[in-house]
């Protein structure tokens, strides 16, 4: 499958985007029928948030990996907003989804805020390995494993957390949060790992779609 940017620069321009990346907890463990169930869920669950959320996927980078996805956003995403309501959004759909799945569909969920640059396989620069180092994190993994009555495990970035969950513009609590710091490849990362369900301060209204 040909991957085709909605924005093409040409790998010629370093960009800031909101990033976002997804895993399912345990996909491995299913066979390819329940993979493929899993898969169309998952994809569903993402648009239906986007929808929900007043994005239009149409302006998305995607990245599928099988058992995940990684989204770049466009440059003009409301990322208070984008953060807070999609977040809400995916953990009522997926405890909705789980209700009528005779296994439930379980994951971790990642955003960060920085500088990627197109490429011919994919994004390349700091954001997308920022992203995708927190998502694996052991203390992400751990989160969702000891939480069993969770199905989702949401990850922020440091520098998002401290410029924009801390903002009071978006609609995640700051004080739900704990520190995350990992060495991985013997670099360090840090984030934020929400401790209680992704609930909305107050109710969110969908932002217009650009």
């Amino acid at each position: 499958m040909m991957l085709r940017w909605p924005w093409p620069t040409g790998g010629r321009r370093l960009a800031y985007r909101l990033l976002l990346a997804v895993d399912l907890e345990k996909y491995s463990h299913l066979d390819a029928q329940r993979q493929l169930a899993a898969q169309k869920d998952l994809r569903r669950l993402l648009n239906g948030s986007a929808r929900r959320s007043g994005l239009r996927t149409s302006g998305w980078y995607r990245q599928p990996g099988g058992d995940g996805e990684l989204v770049v956003m466009p440059a003009d995403v409301d990322i208070p907003h984008v953060v807070g309501a999609f977040a809400c959004d995916l953990e009522h759909a997926l405890a909705e989804l789980n209700e009528h799945r005779a296994t439930r569909l379980r994951m971790r969920l990642a955003f960060h805020y920085g500088t990627m640059i197109e490429g011919p396989l994919g994004p390349a620069g700091d954001a997308p390995v920022v992203v995708s180092r927190l998502l694996d994190a052991a203390p992400l993994r751990d989160h969702l494993a000891e939480h069993q009555d969770r199905d989702l495990a949401l990850v922020v970035s440091d520098i998002l957390y401290k410029d924009v969950v801390g903002s009071g513009f978006c609609a995640l609590d700051p004080t739900n949060f704990v520190k995350l710091e990992v060495v991985i490849k013997e670099k360090p990362y840090s984030g934020y790992i929400h401790h209680d369900p992704v609930l909305p301060r107050e109710p969110l209204l969908p932002e217009p779609a650009a």
